[in-house]
């Protein structure tokens, strides 16, 4: 898996696009006979977990933010955050005439024709759509680069001028002219019972609370499925698989409020699934869910944060599987232990193995994260094979499976009202085994 930054790409000028590193790199992975996992980065690089380098969207983009800040993620406080563009601007036309999303578009539509031959070789096997900050379809509700620190429930993101006015269109279309923005649910680093938003009988839970949340859930799955679309045209006849990826905010999953899933775009409650709607909409192109945190068990993680990421990972895992869809995952963090690859090998088997045939459930790919010179050393390298070959059911590679059929076009639209429809009554998730039935 490689990010394919935008900021590096075009970064000189709006439409000057610099393939020449990616095509060296490119060659490199096929001469190694490996194929590739290309992600549309159309984040920044750096204030996220896990960044080391630092690469901010293109110089270009950020100079109409000079004069017009309101392009960028906002929070109540009107603090800019410039990881990623807001959802607002999506069909607005700022950026030298063109909108947010034909940007995103352009861009696709360039990597594609100046990577055709590592498409057409077969090479090129994913494109993740990048749809927010980290690459990950959601708000950036708990940013490190201005004072968020686990577990604080994180902010909602959503004061820029142009969500502003979307969100006070919707409500005086639904009635209700004088209601605002939540401006009762915290800073990011509060715990969800120092809101008056997020206590027990608190805003999340009034008539204006759950229409906020349903707006403000539904404007992030209108963003992923426009921009899916645009994809989807770009790669027609592409023997790929489309995916996205779905961020695992496992702290507070244990209260009924799961604040830090809300402030992020997840409107997921103990009697709401706030997965299976972007899994819906991801029935349409056919594209595959990404999710993290798959190699978590919940007593590594500290009591204060309510966190439940096992829980998390078999909720969203069923609802894509229930939806129809190839569902992928990746670890969260550098892991190097038996333990971590033992909950993965549940995780990606939760029936485990299935004797007459492939199990009725089982992940689709596995992104691990990452290559580097400490997984490469002695016993860490041994025991990472142990663990690919146990992924595979201890069989060898076989390029039948799962092949790729080249990319038809989307399904039409699926109306918001249907999509809705999917998050109640929330089904128990389906059942996973306490342990793999192939440890390595």
């Amino acid at each position: 898996m490689i990010d394919v930054w935008w900021g590096l790409v075009e970064g000189k000028a709006p439409g000057v696009y610099d393939w020449s590193a990616y095509k060296q790199v490119f060659k490199l992975v096929q001469e190694a006979g490996l194929k590739l996992q290309a992600i549309m980065s159309c984040h920044q690089c750096g204030g996220n977990v896990g960044d080391v380098v630092n690469i901010p969207i293109p110089q270009w983009v950020r100079d109409v933010g000079e004069a017009n800040p309101d392009i960028f993620y906002t929070n109540r406080r009107k603090m800019r955050n410039i990881e990623y563009l807001t959802i607002g601007v999506d069909d607005q036309p700022l950026f030298q005439g063109r909108t947010a999303i034909q940007l995103y578009a352009d861009y696709m539509k360039s990597f594609r024709e100046n990577m055709a031959e590592f498409l057409d070789a077969g090479v090129i096997v994913d494109i993740e759509v990048g749809l927010g900050p980290a690459g990950e379809m959601r708000y950036p509700s708990y940013p490190q680069s201005q004072g968020w620190v686990y577990p604080g429930v994180g902010e909602f993101i959503c004061y820029d001028k142009y969500l502003e006015a979307d969100f006070k269109a919707a409500a005086t279309k639904a009635g209700h002219p004088e209601w605002e923005l939540p401006d009762d649910a915290g800073e990011y680093n509060d715990t969800p019972e120092k809101t008056q938003f997020f206590v027990d009988n608190g805003t999340y839970q009034t008539e204006k609370g759950k229409f906020f949340l349903t707006w403000y859930s539904n404007k992030l799955i209108k963003h992923g499925d426009k921009i899916l679309d645009e994809a989807n045209k770009v790669f027609l006849g592409c023997r790929v698989q489309l995916a996205i990826k779905i961020s695992g905010i496992h702290w507070w999953y244990r209260v009924p409020n799961h604040a830090a899933e809300l402030t992020a775009g997840y409107y997921n409650l103990d009697d709401r699934d706030g997965y299976r709607t972007i899994a819906h909409m991801l029935t349409r192109h056919r594209a595959s869910m990404n999710f993290t945190c798959a190699e978590m068990r919940d007593n590594e993680q500290s009591s204060e944060a309510k966190s439940a990421p096992e829980e998390l990972v078999q909720q969203v895992l069923s609802a894509g599987w229930r939806e129809g869809l190839n569902i992928a995952c990746e670890n969260a963090l550098s892991r190097y232990d038996a333990t971590a690859y033992n909950t993965i090998l549940r995780n990606a088997r939760p029936q485990g193995i299935n004797k007459n045939g492939p199990p009725e459930h089982k992940l689709y790919g596995f992104t691990y994260l990452r290559v580097s010179s400490e997984l490469l050393e002695g016993q860490n390298y041994a025991t990472f094979k142990t663990f690919v070959r146990r992924m595979h059911a201890n069989l060898d590679y076989n390029a039948n499976i799962d092949p790729l059929a080249p990319m038809e076009r989307s399904k039409p639209e699926i109306p918001i009202e249907k999509i809705l429809e999917v998050a109640q009554p929330k089904l128990e998730p389906f059942p996973f085994i306490e342990n793999t039935d192939l440890p390595i």
